[in-house]
């Protein structure tokens, strides 16, 4: 009953990678990992990547632009997570820090101001130490760089001292 998968031909594979990134946008490490799964041999994957890199179906600046944006908006991620998540896709540095430039400074640490603001009002006041260091960890997990993280900690438990 359960055959084995037969290997996708390059032309199948093409059309097949082609549809997947007429849907959304794809990295070329992404892609060959597919292509590499289907079966198709070494030779084969890279032909069919530069083919679809031809043809405009791969970018990998274009997928590095529309990566940070999204989980910048959408997930709340700083740069620093932003940045490895990319190179684990195999994104070069280079696109990396240019597409990171996408980021308007001013909306970064409000994000991140708005994210810690949130967050302190469940971290408990009573040790703080303990709650400064609850704040960083919470930054950090989120991809935030030590230093604003610090400003913008600073900033929040400024804010919510004044306000009480």
């Amino acid at each position: 009953m359960n055959r084995p998968k037969q290997p996708l031909t390059p032309d199948q594979a093409f059309n097949r990678a082609a549809a997947m990134c007429a849907r959304c946008e794809q990295s070329s490490g992404d892609i060959r990992g597919k292509l590499v799964k289907w079966g198709l041999g070494s030779s084969d994957t890279d032909q069919v990547l530069s083919q679809l890199i031809e043809q405009g179906f791969i970018n990998d600046e274009r997928y590095a632009r529309a990566f940070v944006k999204d989980k910048f908006a959408f997930n709340g991620w700083g740069r620093v997570k932003i940045a490895y998540q990319l190179r684990q896709k195999g994104i070069s540095t280079e696109l990396i820090t240019d597409a990171l430039t996408v980021i308007d400074e001013d909306q970064y640490r409000q994000r991140l101001i708005d994210l810690l603001s949130a967050k302190w009002r469940s971290v408990n006041h009573n040790d703080a130490r303990a709650a400064w260091a609850a704040m960083m960890r919470f930054a950090a997990s989120r991809g935030f760089e030590t230093a604003i993280a610090a400003q913008c900690v600073k900033l929040v438990t400024r804010l919510d001292a004044e306000e009480d």
